[in-house]
């Protein structure tokens, strides 16, 4: 036992404990690979004859989320484009202006029909373009329209009547409807040297007061109006005021909630 603890040979002591040193780091690092080895293999149970562990478990199911709250394209149809070619049905003094397509058919006087109609499901006849107001087509947004007013003449004779045209043209892509009825697309006539308003479209319209007009993407549509010079008053529909208008320069506003005020002027002539 003593040579354990003293080691006898002809070399010095300390190599002799520096190789035993080596000699028990090698046999404890053998001794923990076979443990490692012994409890990671035999640690395994088996499941349905196979070899298993604690692997990663089967993918759980996967549940479908809530559908969509509505369909994936929300912008109504639009259909084939068609340009008017004809007036719509108006009223007496205050009717809504007649429309007029490209192809430029008659003019209404102050907004009776001014082309030639065509009835649609039995209803009452209208001019080409003119739609119910229950059409499925969405109203066109202020911001999708633009419009003008304008006289055809800078001045007119003693014998004329002015002749008036309201344009709107849609600059969006998508097809709408547009209301230029009497109530809604309001045409008046003022007298510049008084400020008085002579004529106004809806002053006792004979016709409704809402027309709709399908209006095709990028497309334009015009109503036309011939004045006959005569007064209008909302409180004299039966018995309009007497008297017509004399020579001066008439100013022409068309206004519509929502949509900036669109203005053109005209002269009568004196005799």
């Amino acid at each position: 036992m003593g040579s354990l603890r003293n080691p006898v040979g002809p070399l010095p002591s300390s190599i002799y404990w520096r190789r035993r040193a080596v000699l028990a780091s090698v046999a404890a690092l053998l001794a923990l690979l076979a443990v490692w080895t012994v409890s990671s293999g035999g640690g395994r149970t088996s499941q349905n004859g196979k070899g298993g562990g604690s692997g990663p478990h089967p993918a759980t199911s996967i549940t479908p989320g809530a559908p969509g709250s509505g369909p994936a394209i929300g912008t109504a149809p639009g259909g084939r484009d068609e340009a008017g070619a004809g007036g719509a049905t108006g009223g007496d003094h205050g009717g809504a202006a007649a429309g007029t397509g490209a192809g430029g058919a008659g003019t209404g006087k102050n907004g009776e029909p001014g082309g030639s109609g065509s009835g649609a499901g039995g209803g009452s006849a209208a001019g080409p373009g003119q739609i119910p107001a229950d059409s499925p087509l969405p109203t066109c947004a202020p911001s999708a329209l633009q419009w003008e007013v304008k006289s055809t003449k800078n001045e007119y004779e003693p014998n004329e009547r002015p002749r008036l045209e309201l344009l709107a043209r849609n600059v969006s892509g998508t097809t709408c409807k547009v209301d230029l009825g009497p109530k809604q697309a309001i045409l008046s006539i003022t007298q510049a040297s008084t400020g008085k308003a002579v004529w106004s479209s809806a002053d006792c319209p004979a016709g409704a007061g809402n027309v709709f007009y399908r209006l095709p993407a990028n497309s334009e549509t015009t109503q036309s109006l011939e004045w006959d010079r005569k007064f209008s008053s909302a409180s004299q529909c039966q018995a309009p005021p007497a008297g017509s208008a004399v020579a001066d320069t008439y100013v022409v506003e068309v206004k519509s909630p929502g949509m900036p005020v669109a203005r053109t002027s005209f002269v009568l002539k004196q005799d």
